[in-house]
């Protein structure tokens, strides 16, 4: 919770920042922007730094409902996207949009899921059959790492010569790590049973099997931007 609200604050500070250079800055040493992304929807703010560097922060936000089965249990899932990037822009090539952006991603993209089996009356987990009253209903989710990098390229400057309006292109990479994922049974007396947690792992490792390809997780993102 406290990250959340120190996200928002230096995002907001940022974004403060962004609207008081503007007033003391050259016309194109600033602009503010909105993107649509694998991150989600959001909004950026781009300083000048040298004719060579700028550099960016924003704000990526999404929530998707879905579904997926695994050893005859549908989860029920809710993908949240929620990143804060800052860039660092360096455009190699004068006069040049082509840009290499490094940088660090606060990234607080989970899943939370709750899984009930296709078979009416039981579940199968680890190999193991038990009733649906001895399970309840497994509940769980899976989380990242919260501070990551990003290597990507792109697009566009927003604050180049002649800019106004602009539009810009990235595809990028952000190493998330390797996705933590948790489940539980809802019925607590079940849970407690050392050989009902050692064929719940089981299922766990099935469903690690699945997610870890989300270590890597690609960025394509289109943009637009105001430079004042």
């Amino acid at each position: 919770m406290k990250n959340r609200y120190l996200k928002q604050a230096l995002f907001a500070s940022l974004v403060s920042f962004g609207f008081a250079s503007s007033a003391l800055a050259d016309t194109g040493d600033v602009a503010i922007g909105a993107k649509a992304s694998t991150l989600g929807f959001g909004g950026e703010v781009t300083v000048g730094l040298t004719s060579s560097f700028n550099a960016r922060a924003g704000y990526n936000g999404y929530n998707y409902n879905g579904s997926t089965s695994q050893n005859q249990i549908t989860y029920d899932y809710k993908l949240s996207l929620g990143s804060f990037p800052v860039m660092l822009d360096w455009y190699p090539f004068e006069n040049s949009g082509f840009r290499l952006s490094p940088g660090v991603i606060f990234n607080n993209n989970k899943v939370t899921a709750t899984g009930s089996s296709t078979v009416p009356g039981s579940y199968t987990i680890g190999g193991t059959t038990y009733t649906t009253a001895q399970i309840g209903s497994l509940t769980g989710g899976v989380d990242f790492d919260k501070t990551v990098p990003y290597a990507g390229l792109g697009w566009g400057n927003a604050v180049g010569k002649n800019s106004g309006l602009s539009f810009s292109f990235d595809l990028g990479v952000m190493f998330q790590g390797t996705p933590k994922v948790a489940l539980a049974a809802t019925n607590p007396t079940t849970q407690s049973i050392p050989a009902f947690q050692t064929n719940l792992n089981k299922e766990i490792a099935d469903l690690k099997d699945k997610t870890d390809k989300f270590k890597y997780y690609p960025v394509v993102s289109i943009g637009i931007a105001y430079a004042f």
